[in-house]
């Protein structure tokens, strides 16, 4: 399953509801849900703690347009716009967490 969330881990709780919830799969990043895949923000812990559960990533031209393209966490797969049509084809299934 991709489990989608656009939600900043700064101000929601989004993230840590998908990981609590959600027994694997692919983690894509959009939004300003971009800011969990960044190196020194608050939910970096929890991120590197859950890549062992799911697989992450993260849509670059929404992490590109706040900046924050070059502090990209190893491990954390970036996709384009392509590569997000890619991931929604090849799970059966997509979960967007509000």
């Amino acid at each position: 399953m991709l489990h989608i969330i656009n939600k900043s881990p700064l101000t929601s709780v989004t993230l840590d509801t998908c990981l609590n919830t959600a027994t694997g799969g692919d983690i894509l990043l959009i939004e300003d849900a971009v800011y969990a895949a960044t190196r020194g923000n608050a939910a970096e812990a929890r991120l590197r703690a859950a890549m062992g559960q799911f697989k992450f990533h993260v849509l670059m031209p929404d992490l590109d347009a706040r900046g924050l393209g070059d502090r990209l966490i190893d491990g954390v797969s970036p996709v384009d716009y392509g590569g997000f049509v890619d991931l929604t084809s090849s799970n059966k299934s997509c979960q967007s967490w509000l």
